[in-house]
């Protein structure tokens, strides 16, 4: 999948991917949009910004979001 600028994402679940730190599991269930897509690399395993509603503009990895339509 690959998430482009402004698609309305959930955090579903906690990543596997070794830059999860423990603080982001309070992110899961958290709705937002995607602010800096990976569309340079398009690389499924690098970091994307993404603005959570209420918690701010994160880094996280792309295995633990999923779009919401």
């Amino acid at each position: 999948m690959q998430l482009m600028k402004g698609d309305k994402i959930e955090v579903f679940r906690k990543s596997t991917d070794e830059a999860w730190e423990d603080y982001m599991d309070d992110f899961v269930g958290a709705h937002g949009y995607v602010t800096d897509p990976d569309t340079v690399i398009n690389d499924p395993d690098a970091l994307i910004g993404v603005s959570l509603q209420g918690r701010g503009t994160h880094r996280l990895p792309q295995d633990c979001l999923k779009l919401v339509r």
